[in-house]
Formats: structure tokens, C-alpha cells, sequence
């Protein structure tokens, strides 16, 4: 029989304890515990197989019991980002003019919403404005002059109704943790924040439904969940500051994707307020109803521009008592296919993330990153796969992952790797995988490419910009292999126009010909706006188009972003 045997005992690990992300993880980062070796033996004699000599695989305990990331939210990086580089957006360069149909904010605009919600939720300030009006990568800057936080979905009604009589432009923000342009002004439009809204209103500890308004956090519902036993099936890395009403209206993915699928999938029913302040209630929770139009779906993805979520009822999963966490080498791309497409056979019900990131992703995070050492040293391979597995019974769990590594070792899929033996380990492990974006904003200029591809041609994309861009840039691949999804940095000493103009339109041409998508979690925005087509056919951007004018004739909700500003435009 075929074993793994240790050198040392198995460690024990907590387990039956949460252990809530951190968001300053610099005290937390050390280097991983040392790990015993593993070595493939059969029955009770080591002689030589006639294969290569035997790879090891460095583990100790497969049990990390219930663990989450600590980490530095990128949400929460906005003020520690001295050195980060900034383009500015160039309206000009992207033929956007403000739609003179729009009016501007004036006195009795001020009274009539303080009348309504209150001085204190009337936000003039210059310096809360100044943040309100920037994302957090500060690529992209509106002008608004005025920020409302509603408490209720009834002041939500009475912003919108009175802003569509007066064609005041709005745009709705939550957590402000996008990276198109999504939330935040173009010019001058009324910020709508809707971070008041942040009440838990029911959960189902028999069926795992919770409903609650559209202001909750996403870490803050994960925990609170976790009490009951359950967990949001949504795991991001801003998730310590991103709201579950914009997680629904950019149809966020994130790592679990793999295991729980798009919040199209999740999401049972919403409460939205659209344009003229009529509310639709669709909060059912049933998990059947054939009657009609599904309606939310409308608004799952819609990134604000067809109205605004204030509730949300959400499908969450039960939280599973054992988790595991690998850090695998590969030395190419076509192995971590390989190591895809037997994870997903072998691991089948236990996986539940499958990540990957080059080389060149871990370089970038050894040189920038704080806290961040390589679990596989001394050199730095080509890729790395993360795996996690989760399940109910900690056996059953640890023999299929056992079983699966023993085998990818033995074939030569992986050539090395390493098992998270605590939650600390763990945690250093996703440290080097969400660090990424961090790492490269550390190091100049980047230019960031959200895409979803078939994934055996996922990482071609990255080798022709590489070929494409030469010494001038470095070409980064990354992301959620197990569902598609490619994140592609390119990292730059600083902005320059010539390599845009080298980088973009080919990127999106070269991903509409493979069938591709050119935002795979996060939205269109301001961004993508005008480059739709490369992903849908013409027939149904102008059906779109139609959507937006039936519920949103004045186009008051989030103006220029989503669609192409040519089909949007008012007379």
C-alpha cells in the first residue's frame, strides 16, 4: 500500500475557533514554520523506482481547522500609498462630455435633502468629499460636490424620486473597492452611499438564507455568520471594506468561485429602488419560483445603472469544519492545466479554490512585499497553484487531498510543494497570492487587465504581450485558474502612452477572438464602457441600451459607465 510517512508527528491544530482577517498582517507575517518532509515510499522498503528520483513534498499538518486570511485589505491602502504611481483619467482622450441634460446642485437642492435626511447625513465637507470622489487606486476623479447617506431604503426613494424630477445625475457607492471606475463621479454627480444601510434583518438557520441591507460589509456578514455556522459563499480580498450591495451590482467572484459559483446563482432576492423612487420589492426566499421574469437578475451585474440595491437575500453555505490549504510549483503552464483538470476529478466535492500566479507574480511580491518569504525555496519556479479543500469530516478530507498530491508528484505535475501546517502558514500562504496587486503597485506604473478566457489558452495572452512589449514592461499572469479567470498586470517604471497604445486595443481584440470576456468580475465602469462590443454582439448591447432607457429615461443612475456613452446620450 502506498504511503506517506513523516519524519516527526503530525501537529495538532486548533480547530472550532475563528480567526477573523487582520488588516495590519506586517506583525504576523513571519516566515513559514519549518515542515517535515514527506518522502513516497512503497510498503516498507525505499528501493529506487524506475522513474526520476522521487520529489518531496513538504508538509506537516493537513488540518487547519477554521482560518482566514490575514492580510492587508487593498481597500484599505489608500492613505499608506505614498509611493504608488497615478494616471490620471483623460476625459478628453476618451471623448466624454458632460451631458448637458444634467443639472447642476443648488441651494434648494441642499435644503430639500437635509429637510429629508438630516444635516448630518448631508456630507459637504471638502475633505470626505475628496476621498468619495476618488477610487482607491486614484486612477479615476469626479468632481461631486455633494455625498447623501440614506438610512433607509424609504430616504434611498425620496434621493432618487426627487434627483429624476430635477435630472440631478447620481452614482451609487459602497465600499468604493472597484477597479474600473465604477463608484466614483465622472464630474459632478450626487454620491449616494449607501454604507448607513448596514442592518443584519433575518437569517434561516434551517434553509442558510440571509437577508440584510445592502450597506452590510462582506467580512462583517462572514462573521457573523460564522457564529451561526455558516459563511457568505463570496470571499474577496477587499473584503474587510466592500459592501454586499455593490458585491451584487459588480457580481463579484472571487476565490470561491470555484466551489459556490456567481451571485447569480446565490442571490434569491433583492429590494431595489429604481430611478423615479418606485421600489420593487423582490426579497422572496424561496429557492423556486417560476412566475415571470426573474427580475433581480436584471440588476445583479447592472454596477448601479439601473437602480440601487437596499436589501439583499442571499443563499450561504454551511461552514465546513476541515480546510486544507497547498502551495504547489509547477514547471509550466501546461502542468497547472494538467493539475486543474485532475484536481477537479480527484478532489471533486473538497475543492473549493484553486489560484495560480507565474514566476514572475512571485518575484514581484519577494521584492515589494512586506512580510512575504517563497514556501518553496531556494529558487523561484515558473507557477504556483494554491489548493484549498474544505469538508466536514477532517479524514476524509486529508486522505483525498493525500491521495491527489501523492499522485500529481508521482506523474510530475507538481515538482514541488508545501501544506499548510496552522493557520499562521495558511495565512502567509495567501498573503504571497492576494499580495500581488499591492506588490505591483509598489513598483511603478500597471496597467490591469481583468479577463475571462477558456483556460487552456488562459496564460497565451501574457507570452504574446511579453513577445508584444519586450524589456520595456514585465507581464504579469495570475488569478482564478479553477473558473477562467485571468488577472494580467503589466508593470512599467511609469505611465506612457506609447506602451498603451501597444497594450490596448490588442488585448481586447486578442480576447474577443478566443471567445473570451474582457471583465470577468469586475464590471465594466467607466473603464470599458465603450469597449462592450468586444464581448457582446451588437443586437444585444443596443437591447441593453433599450433596458436602460425604460427604467432610467433620464439616464440619471451612474451616467457613463456600463454601456457605450454614444447609445446613452440625451438630447
Amino acid at each position: 500500500m502506498e504511503k506517506w510517512r513523516s519524519s516527526q508527528n503530525l501537529l495538532k491544530c486548533c480547530s472550532g475557533r475563528l480567526f477573523h482577517r487582520r488588516l495590519d498582517h506586517k506583525s504576523e507575517q513571519a516566515a513559514p514554520t519549518s515542515a517535515s518532509r514527506f518522502i513516497y515510499r512503497q510498503g516498507n522498503s525505499c528501493k529506487p523506482s524506475i522513474k526520476p528520483p522521487p520529489r518531496t513534498l513538504r508538509t506537516s499538518c493537513f488540518q487547519l481547522g477554521d482560518y482566514t486570511r490575514l492580510f492587508q485589505s487593498s481597500a484599505t491602502n489608500i492613505d499608506g500609498i505614498h509611493k504608488f504611481q497615478t494616471r490620471s483619467l483623460n476625459l478628453d482622450a476618451m471623448k466624454i462630455q458632460r451631458n448637458p441634460s444634467f443639472s447642476t446642485i443648488t441651494l434648494d437642492d441642499i435644503c430639500f435633502f437635509k429637510e429629508t435626511l438630516g444635516e448630518k447625513s448631508v456630507i459637504q465637507d471638502e475633505d470626505k468629499l475628496s476621498s468619495a470622489n476618488l477610487d482607491w487606486m486614484r486612477k479615476y476623479k469626479g468632481s461631486s460636490q455633494l455625498l447623501l447617506q440614506p438610512r433607509n431604503t424609504e430616504e434611498v426613494s425620496q434621493i432618487l424620486k426627487y434627483c429624476n424630477s430635477r435630472r440631478l445625475a447620481v452614482v451609487p457607492q459602497g465600499g468604493n473597492t472597484g477597479l474600473v471606475g465604477g463608484s466614483v463621479p465622472v464630474f459632478d454627480e450626487v454620491i449616494i452611499n449607501l454604507g448607513s444601510l448596514n442592518n443584519t434583518i433575518s437569517f434561516d438557520e434551517v434553509s442558510g438564507i440571509l437577508i440584510c441591507e445592502a450597506g452590510c460589509i462582506l467580512e462583517k456578514l462572514d462573521n457573523f455568520l460564522a457564529n451561526q455556522g455558516f459563511m457568505m459563499p463570496l470571499d474577496l480580498g477587499a473584503k474587510g471594506s466592500c459592501q454586499i450591495g455593490g458585491n451584487v451590482s459588480t457580481n463579484a467572484g472571487g476565490i470561491h468561485f470555484v466551489r459556490y459559483g456567481s451571485l447569480h446563482g446565490n442571490i434569491l432576492g433583492l429590494e431595489v429602488v429604481i430611478p423615479n423612487g418606485t421600489v420593487l420589492d423582490m426579497l422572496g426566499a424561496l429557492r423556486k419560483d417560476n412566475t415571470g421574469y426573474d427580475l433581480k437578475h436584471l440588476f445583479i451585474g447592472s454596477e448601479g445603472s439601473l437602480g440601487i440595491v437596499t436589501k439583499v437575500a442571499i443563499l450561504t453555505p454551511p461552514r465546513l469544519s476541515s480546510t486544507n490549504l497547498a502551495f504547489l510549483a509547477c514547471t509550466d503552464y501546461m502542468s497547472c492545466q494538467k493539475l486543474l483538470q485532475e484536481a477537479k476529478r480527484a478532489l471533486g466535492e473538497v475543492l473549493s479554490a484553486f489560484e495560480f500566479l507565474d514566476g514572475h507574480c512571485m518575484n514581484m511580491v519577494l521584492t515589494h512585499l512586506d512580510g512575504a518569504r517563497n514556501p518553496l525555496p531556494p529558487s523561484v519556479s515558473d507557477f504556483y497553484v494554491l489548493i484549498e479543500t474544505t469538508a466536514s469530516n477532517e479524514s476524509y478530507n486529508k486522505e483525498k487531498l493525500e491521495a491527489f498530491l501523492m499522485h500529481s508528484m508521482e506523474s510530475g505535475i507538481i515538482s514541488d510543494g508545501v501544506i499548510a501546517q496552522d493557520m499562521s502558514q495558511a495565512s502567509s500562504f495567501w498573503h504571497i497570492r492576494e499580495g500581488v496587486t499591492e506588490a505591483v503597485a509598489k513598483a511603478g506604473a500597471v496597467y490591469k487587465y481583468d479577463l475571462s478566457l477558456p483556460v487552456e489558452h488562459l496564460y497565451n495572452v501574457v507570452e504574446e504581450m511579453r513577445q508584444r512589449l519586450g524589456p520595456t514592461a514585465k507581464v504579469l499572469g495570475y488569478g482564478h485558474l479553477g473558473d477562467g479567470n485571468l488577472h494580467m498586470n503589466i508593470s512599467t517604471p511609469k505611465y506612457d502612452d506609447t506602451v498603451l497604445a501597444q497594450i490596448e486595443p490588442f488585448v481586447y481584440e486578442w480576447t474577443s477572438k478566443h471567445r473570451g470576456s474582457i471583465s470577468a468580475e469586475h464590471g465594466l465602469g467607466l473603464m470599458k464602457a465603450n469597449k462592450i462590443h468586444y464581448s457582446k454582439s451588437h443586437e444585444s448591447v443596443q437591447l441593453m441600451a433599450s433596458i436602460k432607457k425604460l427604467l432610467d429615461p433620464n439616464g440619471i443612475m451612474n451616467p457613463y459607465k456600463v454601456l457605450p456613452h454614444s447609445l446613452l446620450s440625451q438630447g
